[in-house]
């Protein structure tokens, strides 16, 4: 395995290197204009360090020399004047000053001179409260770090687990770990990547959001509306505009989503179906059975 990681960890040895080179050649031009207190022992640093860096290679050691070679390198980087002395963070409202450094690498020993603004950039963006990330360096030693965070938009229950998702359907992480309140709730496989579309549609028609506990994804396919009632709306995979102006017609006109009923099924254009609940379902057959019995005992003997 070490013979198959050897050819890669040669290459990032060389790109690293390479980078070195034309880092160390700043740091020269940079002393000899400044000459800033520290320029000796940063040249000591480098020369040990580089040093130490040819033994390992020598000795087959890459991925110890290469966490060597960049302590030593932020080292070097400190020791001459080039450290991070003060860090500008703007934008952040989910996470903390911790969390943002430690998203971009950065660290008490890390050196202004050797950090890589695009790797911690991309660092930055990788975390999914973190829409945007803008990183610059401010010679000799500040730092600034700007931030577009994601807003929490709804709640994303999957698998029995509930978690935090932006509009654009990004799980920014498990449910408890921010404050939110009032968040509506989708629910199942694929509901995370089309909430905002069919929350958008309800957002029209107030009687509805009100009512909603919950909008479930079936099959990612089209929605059910799960109500704090327990009734349950079935929509259609297309025209969700057109079902919902029905329903909201018939419950102005019949009260229909107040009435004792488990489900109202929307998904056909030409009908709607409604079913009982159980218990209405069974006094309506009691009723029908009494009815009968009335009938036959006021026919003919």
């Amino acid at each position: 395995m070490m013979g198959a990681l050897a050819g890669p960890l040669r290459g990032r040895l060389s790109d690293w290197a390479s980078s070195l080179g034309r880092r160390l050649h700043v740091i020269a031009v940079l002393l000899a204009s400044v000459k800033p207190k520290g320029a000796g022992v940063a040249a000591s640093v480098l020369l040990v360090a580089l040093s130490a860096g040819y033994g390992a290679y020598k000795g087959d050691h890459i991925a110890t020399m290469l966490e060597a070679l960049r302590d030593a390198r932020d080292a070097a980087g400190n020791a001459a004047g080039f450290g991070i002395a003060a860090v500008a963070l703007t934008g952040h409202r989910q996470l903390t000053d911790q969390d943002v450094l430690a998203a971009a690498g950065v660290t008490e020993r890390t050196s202004l001179l050797f950090l890589d603004v695009d790797a911690a950039r991309r660092r930055l963006e990788s975390v999914p409260w973190i829409a945007q990330a803008t990183v610059r360096k401010f010679y000799p030693g500040q730092l600034e770090i700007a931030l577009e965070e994601r807003e929490p938009f709804a709640l994303w229950q999957n698998a029995g687990k509930l978690a935090l998702i932006a509009a654009d359907g990004t799980v920014l992480g498990p449910y408890g770990e921010r404050k939110t309140l009032g968040l509506p709730l989708v629910v199942g496989p694929g509901a995370a990547a089309t909430a905002a579309e069919i929350l958008a549609v309800i957002d029209r028609y107030p009687a509805v959001k009100e009512q909603m506990r919950a909008a479930i994804r079936v099959a990612d396919r089209r929605w059910n509306l799960r109500l704090k009632n327990g009734l349950d709306i079935r929509l259609p995979e297309a025209d969700v505009a057109r079902a919902l102006d029905l329903l909201i017609a018939l419950d102005r006109d019949r009260k229909l989503i107040s009435r004792d009923l488990t489900v109202i099924d929307l998904r056909l254009p030409d009908r709607v179906t409604v079913r009982l609940s159980d218990d209405t379902a069974a006094a309506r057959e009691q009723a029908e059975k009494d009815k009968l019995k009335k009938k036959t005992k006021s026919g003919p003997a």
